[in-house]
């Protein structure tokens, strides 16, 4: 049976076992390029006096989580999904976003330089179930059959995707993300959806730091191909920094660097900013935004995957694409949405990049995100946005 691994390098920063700076060149703190950068005060080894685990309400935690980080919680899960726009307001007044803008601080040297690495061991994927309906949750399909990811012919800009980078523990980690409608902004959306794990470090950790989203990158093709290119052919667009970020409760307080249930929440969503203020919205400099599909009737997804793949064989310059058609499904808990299985060869620096069906109106929308693949680079497995992804959006959208 295939084994699951987390796609990004965000997956290795959260477990400890980060990329070493040797490794990408010195890789220091901002206005620091000789030194390696200090772990941030959040780190899990830093965590006295935090909880020690127990089941609260339905829910188990982990032990060594910071008790301020519970503050706000949910008695169980299934609470979570009543939560209105002002419980989701309190839980972020207890878990600050905190990003300032370092001018030029993103060069092509650190976009280059920001490798993923392989996860802490992999969790075990759970057995094949008998199968049912595929509206039932809680249930593994037998493993899809692998798809070979192609590349998007160029140019990018036109495309609602593009890269997010950000500085964590002791590295600098990438991944891919969407330009995504803001329904309290319709025409001038500043959202970009990714995957949880790409912004925060799950179970006793913080939002990551200097994160950026950088649409259309490497449009041109100038950087592919190991050659180094000017930051104005990697983000032909401009560099976008994160305002604010929101993700599931359940990816910050149990994410890991395995596949698991938390998993089944890793998704996210960042308001962000260009640095050099154009007047113009995300939107409307990139001249696309797709809508999310909510709910969407799995029975009738055929899902095309984005992504810029980082791991051999790929590079992290070329945007790909896997059309993996209906997907299959994939549990570590019943009681949370199964997750959607697609066969896709792409490897780590995929994560967060969208998923995307037609709507009945005709639509393209994003159902998904890459969120945990197989280590044989088989499969990719991304959430199934239900009530708590839609809240997550309007509570970004109305702030």
């Amino acid at each position: 049976m295939p084994t699951i691994h987390r796609s990004a390098l965000a997956a290795a920063l959260a477990a400890g076992t980060l990329l070493a700076v040797s490794a990408c060149g010195p890789d220091g703190p901002p206005g620091d390029t000789n030194s390696p950068a200090p772990p941030p005060s959040s780190a899990p080894a830093q965590a006295a006096g935090s909880g020690s685990g127990g089941v609260i309400g339905g829910i188990t935690l982990p032990s060594g989580i910071p008790t301020s980080l519970l503050e706000g919680l949910p008695k169980s899960w299934d609470d979570l999904k009543k939560w209105k726009f002002e419980d989701w307001d309190k839980w972020a007044s207890k878990h600050v976003f905190n990003n300032p803008v370092v001018k030029d601080f993103w060069d092509p040297d650190k976009m280059g330089d920001s490798k993923p690495a392989d996860p802490a061991p992999p969790a075990a994927k759970p057995a094949p179930a008998t199968p049912k309906p595929a509206t039932d949750d809680g249930v593994t399909d037998p493993e899809p059959a692998v798809v070979k990811a192609v590349t998007v012919p160029r140019p990018y800009t036109k495309q609602p995707s593009g890269k997010v980078f950000f500085s964590a523990q002791g590295g600098r980690g990438n991944c891919s993300a969407t330009v995504i409608a803001d329904p309290q902004h319709p025409g001038k959306s500043n959202l970009v959806w990714t995957a949880g794990h790409c912004v925060h470090e799950g179970k006793g950790g913080n939002f990551y730091k200097d994160l950026v989203f950088v649409p259309a990158y490497n449009n041109s093709g100038a950087s592919s191909g190991g050659k180094r290119a000017p930051l104005s052919e990697l983000a032909p667009l401009g560099t976008w920094w994160a305002d604010q970020v929101t993700t599931s409760p359940q990816w910050m307080v149990e994410g890991s660097a395995t596949g698991d249930a938390a998993n089944q929440y890793d998704f996210a969503i960042m308001r962000v900013h260009n640095q050099n203020d154009t007047g113009k919205s995300l939107e409307e400099t990139v001249g696309s935004a797709v809508p999310v599909w909510f709910d969407a009737p799995r029975d009738q997804l055929k899902v095309t995957a984005t992504g810029y793949p980082l791991a051999k064989p790929f590079d992290g310059q070329e945007l790909y694409k896997c059309d993996g058609g209906k997907p299959t499904r994939l549990s570590f808990d019943a009681k949370r949405p199964t997750m959607l299985t697609i066969g896709c060869n792409m490897t780590q620096g995929a994560s967060g990049g969208g998923w995307f069906a037609t709507m009945p109106d005709g639509r393209t929308a994003l159902v998904s995100n890459t969120s945990i693949g197989t280590q044989e680079h088989t499969s990719l497995s991304g959430p199934y946005l239900e009530t708590v992804a839609r809240q997550a959006l309007d509570w970004i959208s109305k702030k």
